[in-house]
């Protein structure tokens, strides 16, 4: 919820901050940023969703966001995260997707549909063709169903013999 001028000045900020694992995009970018409000007092109160439960990077963001939103004027914001509904990565906009594809990571297609209840989780392997992110070709493979961060894949180019990360589709 954003309303005011005080709340909007704050999610502006909130928004422009960069993600600590791939800080291309920002959280606004990601999708993750959910609300922001005042508390009575005036104390802002942000609210994110991580990638997925236990994401190792939450700490990191909502150290990031309370230091950004303190030094945009904002005092000590209080930052909540909530898993529910959770985050799916049909939520990254498309500048996050652009920001991705420039950096060279391939952006994630269509997450899998779902009514409700517990995210999917897919054990085996998904069969896909992905367009490589520096040169566009098809001929691509994956490496590792395990990159760098937990939200990303590694994958090669056969054509242009370059490695790039993929983010997952959740």
């Amino acid at each position: 919820m954003v309303t005011g001028g005080r709340v909007a000045g704050a999610w502006r900020v909130a928004e422009r901050v960069a993600d600590p694992e791939m800080p291309m995009v920002t959280l606004g970018d990601l999708g993750i940023l959910r609300e922001v409000e005042e508390a009575p007092g005036g104390r802002v109160v942000v609210t994110v969703t991580p990638t997925y439960s236990g994401c190792p990077a939450m700490e990191a963001i909502q150290a990031d966001l309370a230091a950004a939103l303190r030094d945009a004027g904002y005092g000590e914001a209080e930052i909540r995260v909530s898993l529910s509904p959770p985050w799916t990565s049909d939520w990254i906009g498309a500048e996050g997707r652009r920001k991705l594809a420039e950096a060279g990571i391939a952006p994630p297609g269509a997450a899998p549909s779902r009514r409700s209840g517990p995210v999917p989780v897919t054990l085996g392997p998904i069969p896909r063709r992905l367009a490589c992110p520096r040169c566009g070709s098809a001929d691509t493979e994956e490496t590792s169903r395990f990159g760098p961060t937990a939200c990303t894949a590694l994958w090669r180019c056969r054509a242009c013999r370059e490695p790039f990360e993929h983010v997952k589709e959740i």
